[in-house]
């Protein structure tokens, strides 16, 4: 059983040697690896002090071109908006005109309706009157002138002959 024993520690011991040099490798390999990343860092950080300026200035062009791009492209696209926005808006005033237009005669029609009714007389029937009105005026003035001029006729007529009577008899 101490034979066993033995050997199994034998055993142990190897495996965690081999294990121990498994990870003093990995050790290494992740040591190495942080250094090159460290280094890369460093290199970056350099490189980004020495040429910072320029690439500064790169960016500050970029940026100013891209802006002018961006507002052209916003002020094209504010301009469609606009344009379909004050056709929508005609759109819309015209409808509603003609539904005002239509609400309009509705009511006219309804209160003519309702005034006549009431027995009110329509702006046609005031009209037809005053035409009437006139037609009856000018015909009693025609008539008047015309009893006018036979009056006027008839009174003078014996006064003419009466001055005639009278030249006649002082002849």
């Amino acid at each position: 059983m101490v034979k066993k024993l033995k050997a199994m520690a034998d055993k142990q011991k190897k495996h965690a040697s081999a294990a121990g040099l498994l990870d003093s490798e990995l050790a290494k390999t992740v040591k190495d690896s942080a250094q090159q990343i460290w280094l890369a860092g460093m290199g970056a950080f350099a490189k980004a002090q020495a040429e910072g300026k320029q690439v500064f200035e790169a960016l500050v062009k970029e940026g100013t071109s891209l802006q002018k791009k961006t507002q052209n492209v916003a002020e094209e696209k504010f301009g469609e908006v606009t344009s379909k926005m004050t056709s929508m808006a005609d759109d819309v005033s015209a409808k509603a005109g003609q539904h005002w237009d239509k609400l309009e005669s509705i009511f006219e029609d309804r209160t003519a309706k309702a005034l006549k009714k009431l027995g009110v007389p329509s702006s046609r029937d005031v009209q037809a009157l005053k035409d009437r009105i006139d037609a009856l005026t000018a015909q009693m003035g025609s008539r008047a002138k015309s009893a006018t001029k036979k009056t006027t006729a008839a009174t003078r007529a014996p006064h003419k002959s009466a001055a005639k009577k009278k030249a006649r008899s002082a002849a």
